[in-house]
């Protein structure tokens, strides 16, 4: 198959892809539809760690998206920010 002239090779570095395509593109915790769902037990666990860590309380009763976000705040608070 010949290449048109507006066809995009995503194998070229140049082509800059869509970032809502990135496998590692975050969505808002506010915008997920399973968000007012319970958190996950991998959500419980790392957050049972990190609120020891950072000595704050652990909510058991949150939602997947307040998991989500506190995970983030105490990751920064104790340092533990994942790689990029």
């Amino acid at each position: 198959m010949a290449d048109s002239p507006d066809a995009t090779d995503r194998t070229d570095p140049a082509v800059q892809a869509d970032p809502a395509e990135s496998p590692t593109a975050r969505k808002d915790p506010a915008e997920w539809v399973t968000g007012d769902e319970p958190m996950t037990g991998p959500q419980a666990s790392y957050l049972r760690t990190l609120a020891h860590e950072a000595g704050e309380p652990y909510d058991p009763e949150l939602t997947k998206a307040e998991a989500s976000e506190r995970i983030d705040e105490l990751q920064q608070e104790t340092g533990r920010t994942p790689a990029s």
